[in-house]
């Protein structure tokens, strides 16, 4: 695994989403019950940016069209949507989030 850091930990609060530019395009953070997430921040209904969108627990609800995902698998659970989310593991280092994205 190759983890690259890309935000402080102490800016992402409990129940709240952060959107972080890498390389490979945009990376979406989510805190849920202390676990940090980490998925692509784009719908794969329309290309659309998922920050912004509603978290209810482990799922994102995209703000355009409503499409929801589950943030833990990326698995599509209500339309428009057909298409999974990538998502990636995650690891807390010093204070800092990492994100493997190969």
């Amino acid at each position: 695994m190759s983890f690259i850091s890309i935000a402080n930990e102490a800016d992402l609060p409990e129940g709240k989403l952060l959107s972080c530019a890498t390389r490979q395009g945009r990376i979406a953070l989510a805190r849920v019950q202390g676990r940090v997430y980490a998925f692509q921040d784009l719908c794969t209904h329309d290309d659309g940016p998922l920050v912004g969108g509603e978290l209810h627990e482990y799922c994102i609800e995209c703000p355009r069209h409503g499409a929801r995902f589950d943030i833990r698998t990326g698995a599509v659970l209500q339309m428009p949507a057909t298409e999974d989310i990538e998502v990636y593991p995650v690891r807390v280092t010093d204070g800092r989030i990492e994100v493997d994205l190969t």
